[in-house]
Formats: structure tokens, sequence, C-alpha cells
């Protein structure tokens, strides 16, 4: 299955989603690709739409492979082969410090008037625009949990099936559309797999709050 663009997913995913109309859900994107994708499902599911700030954490001279990843208060996850590719003590510590440093930024970006939606007691779908390794989904999951929601379910077009395994046991329902053997990476299975700027971001998250 190939998806036209971001938003084509999004239209597959509400069908899956669609018992959850009318029960007021909040949808939590991952920024940045995913919140066009937010958006689309807070309409069709008529809920609130709103982000999860989480950073992959980069492998040393391999800024696209995850060793891990951090939430905003700062919890990680480490994938447990991080030190094989060179990323010891030092190297993490300082990777994480960079990447809160982005978070703190982003947060200021992009929810500057209000705060971040209280998921305690709601109905939380993660989502995001798909799953290579899993570690900022995991990172999203675990501080999501912690805060109480009705029920947390993890939303994808598309996932390796190493990193469904990740996610299984940290969400009370994942929908996935497909985790096809031979994934290699998301955009493989878009025809459209644009980047999405913080300027877009603000203007999506700006819509959605003003109604």
């Amino acid at each position: 299955m190939i998806f036209k663009d971001r938003l084509d997913a999004a239209h597959q995913l509400a069908v899956r989603l669609a018992h959850f109309r009318g029960k007021k859900p909040l949808i939590l994107a991952i920024p940045r690709g995913a919140v066009p994708m937010g958006k689309a499902l807070a309409q069709a599911l008529a809920g609130e739409l709103d982000v999860v700030l989480v950073r992959k954490l980069r492998a040393p001279y391999q800024p696209e492979l995850a060793i891990g990843s951090i939430d905003e208060s700062g919890w990680t996850y480490l994938a447990p082969d991080a030190a094989e590719v060179g990323a010891d003590k030092d190297y993490i510590a300082a990777e994480k410090q960079r990447q809160l440093e982005t978070i703190a930024a982003r947060r200021a970006c992009y929810t500057p008037i209000h705060p971040p939606i209280d998921p305690a007691g709601r109905i939380v779908i993660v989502v995001d625009d798909g799953l290579a390794t899993g570690a900022t989904m995991v990172s999203a999951l675990h501080g999501l949990r912690a805060r109480k929601p009705q029920r947390l379910v993890c939303a994808v077009p598309v996932a390796s099936r190493e990193a469904l395994e990740k996610v299984r046991t940290l969400a009370d329902e994942v929908v996935c559309l497909q985790a096809p053997p031979d994934f290699q990476a998301v955009g493989q299975f878009y025809e459209q797999f644009p980047q999405v700027e913080d300027d877009e971001v603000v203007a999506l998250l700006r819509e959605r709050h003003a109604r």
C-alpha cells in the first residue's frame, strides 16, 4: 500500500478510528510531519488537536539513526545497541541536552498562548506518519501514560514489525494500516512526503485552537 500523501494516510486512519467519533478524543501529533495528519484526524473524529513533544536521540555521525528518544520531562529511552554505534555516556548526555533544548524551543514556538492540553481522563490518540525504530513513539506513550489518560491509542499508517512490537505493550490499542516485511524507511510508502516546516505546524495549531 502506497499512500498519496500524509492526508491520504490520515483519512484512511480515520476510518479505522471511527469508533472514537463523538467521544471528543484528544489527537496528539508528533511534530513535525504528523501535525497535518493530526489536524485531519481531529476534524474527522470531532476531536481536539495538540502536539506531544519528543525527540529522537541521534547516533554519532549518523543523524538519521535513532539510538533512543527523550520526552519533554527528560525521560529517556535508550536502544539496547546504543553503545555499539559509539554512543558513550558523555555523548548521550550531550545529545539529550541538545534535544531538550530543541523541545523547549518548539514548545515556545508551537503553543506560546495556551499550555498543553491535559490528557488526564481523556481518550488520547497519538499519531505519527510512520514508525521506523519506534523510538519517539515509545517516549510519547510512556510520558502520556504517566498522565493517566482514560485510553491511550497509537495510530500510524505504516511501521516496521520491530517498531510495532516495541509499542504494543505501551498503548491500550495500536492501529497500524500496514507493517510490511520489506520496510526500509517511512518515506518509501508515500508518493509525496515533503518536509513539514515549523510555520506550517504553528498555523495548523492556531487554526484548530481558534475553532
